[in-house]
């Protein structure tokens, strides 16, 4: 009795023995959150369960990343709390890792607001690495192809001509005729419509919506409930975002759909234009592809080229006006090649400075600034440094243009430092060599943009004929009688970044150029139905410009 009595005290001290051990367990394992592993790429000190979300800034964000680069080297890692990001800052990075390792970088890091409250789970851009995306990618690829896009020349050029008659009615709207051209040619090679005017209400709902989804995803608190899961399940009242967010969903979806739906009836009664969708439509014959997933393939094109294309313009369009004497030696170029007419695609070989303004503008105004985020999908080595499983992928588009020892001066618009450089994009994205490669605009790998070519050509077209037609001049101050110049840092940023609106004065170089545009858009428009629509659609012709990647 006495042995089981001196037992008690020692049975009775067990249980707390295992309640403090397992404190102590969780009090080490929390220990180490927010901690860089000593195996882990460098990066900034870290502090305790939060590692350095604290140093992430809430605006300007890459130019805090470039300084990190600078600071750490081609690859560095963030501590994200419970997760990791790593980040590439170097051609080499790219090239080795999310190109040539594609089979484990091309997945997607889980974005709740962007994907599943925004998209449904239906945009293609944020979905992961599984057999939807992989059947989409093949879509892609099929109706963006090069022998595809040239369906689409026509389109690039009479929109080219309404942004320029736009110019000359209304200069002071410059950003929104640049838009439409975007977006009316996005239209066009998505749905088969022309978004005629700034005013039309398809144009404003689209936009209106990628606008405002385009904060949400940008947001701090979508970064907080991807980092933190367990906040998503917070009431209704403290998430205002996801109750918005689903609105939006439902209604950009009715929007894609319905142009959607509506291509598809004008298949099968004989008025559809050659449009992606036609090809979707067709291609639903033989694959199990909903209705709402082709509607979302093509409203997500619309969006990307549209807003892509757009940014670079605008930011093309300051360039300009901060180094006017870049405009004069362009302008040179285009008097000395092409006198009294437009520019075409059969002016690009003899047109090297403007092919490398368009190059430029890729280079200093990117959009994507850090990329669209990648996912490795297991454990990986590089220069010695361990990338777990699941980690974020940063592509720092912004650190590596802004790089001086890849780009001297990167802040200057320098437009020969690609005077040498005959390569399309793809041509450059595919070189062995990634010093080669003049821009990452378009991304890398398997998620790599499989519309750079269309691209490409809108870029061309609307740099060498708004040189062409039009000076780009600096606004006066009425009371110091100084001039204007714009701030090149100051950017509306979201998914995509670009200038915020700047003052400029855009004439026509001449009364001749003037009469000759009004000429051009006077002869292509009468192509168009009474309602701005296309009657019938030139076919596509094989351009100069092509021979390059053929």
């Amino acid at each position: 009795m006495e042995k089981i009595t001196e037992l008690l005290p020692q049975q009775a001290a067990s249980p707390l023995v295992v309640y403090v051990l397992a404190f102590l367990a969780v009090l080490w394992q929390l220990s180490k959150l927010g901690r860089r592993p000593r195996d882990y790429p460098p990066g900034p000190p870290t502090l305790p369960l939060i590692g350095n979300l604290h140093q992430i800034p809430t605006d300007k964000r890459h130019v805090q990343f470039e300084k990190w680069a600078r600071e750490y080297g081609p690859v560095y890692s963030l501590m994200l709390g419970t997760k990791v990001m790593i980040v590439l800052n170097s051609d080499h990075a790219i090239k080795d890792l999310v190109d040539k390792r594609g089979n484990i970088y091309s997945s997607r890091p889980e974005a709740y607001i962007a994907q599943d409250i925004l998209s449904g789970g239906l945009r293609v851009l944020f979905m992961p690495n599984n057999a939807i995306w992989k059947m989409a990618r093949k879509f892609v690829h099929r109706i963006l192809g090069v022998v595809a896009a040239r369906s689409y020349v026509p389109y690039q050029d009479l929109e080219n001509k309404a942004m320029l008659v736009g110019l000359l009615e209304d200069p002071d709207d410059f950003i929104d005729h640049v838009r439409r051209y975007t977006a009316s040619l996005t239209t066009q090679m998505t749905f088969g419509f022309r978004t005629t005017s700034i005013q039309d209400q398809r144009f404003k709902e689209a936009f209106d919506i990628f606008d405002r989804s385009s904060e949400m995803i940008g947001s701090r608190t979508a970064a907080l409930l991807d980092l933190m899961p367990i906040l998503r399940r917070l009431p209704a009242f403290a998430l205002p975002l996801k109750k918005e967010g689903r609105e939006i969903h439902q209604r950009e979806k009715k929007l894609f759909l319905g142009h959607y739906l509506k291509a598809k009836q004008g298949l099968k009664d004989g008025t559809a234009q050659p449009c992606i969708c036609v090809d979707l439509v067709k291609i639903q014959k033989t694959e199990q592809l909903t209705d709402d997933l082709a509607a979302y393939i093509s409203g997500s094109i619309l969006q990307a080229g549209s807003e892509t294309t757009a940014g670079i313009l605008v930011g093309f369009i300051q360039a300009m006006v901060i180094f006017p004497e870049v405009a004069k030696t362009a302008q040179a170029e285009l008097d000395r090649v092409c006198g009294d007419r437009l520019p075409d695609l059969n002016d690009v070989h003899d047109l090297p400075y403007i092919r490398a303004c368009a190059k430029e503008s890729l280079r200093w105004m990117p959009g994507f600034l850090l990329g669209v985020p990648h996912r490795v999908t297991q454990d990986d080595t590089y220069l010695g440094y361990r990338i777990p499983k699941d980690a974020m992928i940063i592509l720092n588009v912004w650190g590596i243009h802004m790089d001086p020892k890849r780009h001297p001066s990167p802040r200057e618009f320098d437009p020969m430092r690609y005077i040498d450089d005959h390569q399309t994009s793809i041509d450059a994205a595919n070189n062995p060599d990634p010093t080669k490669r003049d821009h990452f605009v378009f991304g890398a790998g398997r998620r790599r943009c499989a519309g750079m070519h269309i691209a490409d050509r809108s870029i061309y077209l609307a740099i060498s004929r708004l040189l062409w037609a039009f000076d780009f001049k600096r606004e006066v101050d009425p009371v110091t009688k100084q001039e204007l110049i714009p701030d090149m840092n100051e950017l509306a940023e979201g998914v995509m970044a670009c200038p915020k609106p700047f003052p400029t004065r855009i004439v026509p170089r001449s009364a001749f150029k003037e009469k000759a545009v009004r000429e051009e858009w006077e002869e292509v428009a009468k192509l168009l139905d009474g309602n701005g629509q296309w009657r019938t659609v030139p076919e596509g012709l094989i351009w100069k410009d092509e021979q390059l990647s053929e």
